[in-house]
């Protein structure tokens, strides 16, 4: 008798503490925040507030890269050197609002492009889960998601996400979409299952 009571209150626990989890899920604030050159970024994260809801946002500049690939890559090479921070038209009310932020990017120069850095050293983070995403030619992160650890040094860090996109060099800009893009949400579901963003698949 006794153990039958120890193990109905086990599990009621076990079953409060699913319920709590997913509750405190659905009731945190979620900003989404991106910069996507070619869209492809920004197909993730429409996938990413499709399944988690949330608020999402574009991160542009007050004065855009050019639409020229190999100026933007020599502009940008110049601004990781120098460590120079493009100054972003985008704003952010109330961030302090929020209690998770999804964090988009694609990578440049096999680092963070640097009107993310931009968002990180504007925007403080502190006391916020933070989950990066990434899109890319297909030669990963690079140091990108050491970047985010780096610059986000008292948020709650969640593993991050990475897929192949488009690849601009080669005039492939838009590759997340059609079966691509059905593809990439199967792994972004699994993914977010798997940080507990969402009941597990």
């Amino acid at each position: 008798m006794k153990n039958a009571i120890v193990l109905s209150l086990i599990i009621g626990c076990w079953i409060t503490s699913g319920c709590l989890n997913a509750q405190s899920i659905s009731q945190k604030k979620i900003l989404i925040v991106y910069l996507s050159r070619t869209s492809n970024t920004k197909a993730i994260a429409e996938i990413i507030q499709h399944n988690v809801g949330g608020m999402l946002i574009a991160l542009e500049l007050e004065k855009p890269y050019p639409e020229n690939y190999q100026a933007t890559v020599q502009q940008v090479v110049k601004e990781n050197e120098t460590g120079y921070l493009p100054p972003l038209k985008t704003k952010v009310d109330s961030i302090q609002n929020y209690d998770v932020v999804f964090l988009g990017f694609p990578t440049w120069d096999m680092k963070m492009p640097p009107p993310v850095k931009s968002f990180l050293y504007q925007y403080n983070l502190k006391g916020k889960t933070v989950i990066p995403f990434n899109t890319n030619a297909g030669y990963g992160v690079g140091s990108s998601f050491e970047t985010v650890k780096e610059l986000c040094p008292g948020s709650n860090l969640l593993e991050g996400f990475e897929i192949k996109g488009g690849v601009e060099r080669d005039g492939v800009y838009l590759a997340i979409k059609n079966e691509k893009a059905k593809e990439a949400e199967t792994k972004v579901k699994k993914w977010l299952a798997e940080i507990k963003m969402i009941s597990s698949l």
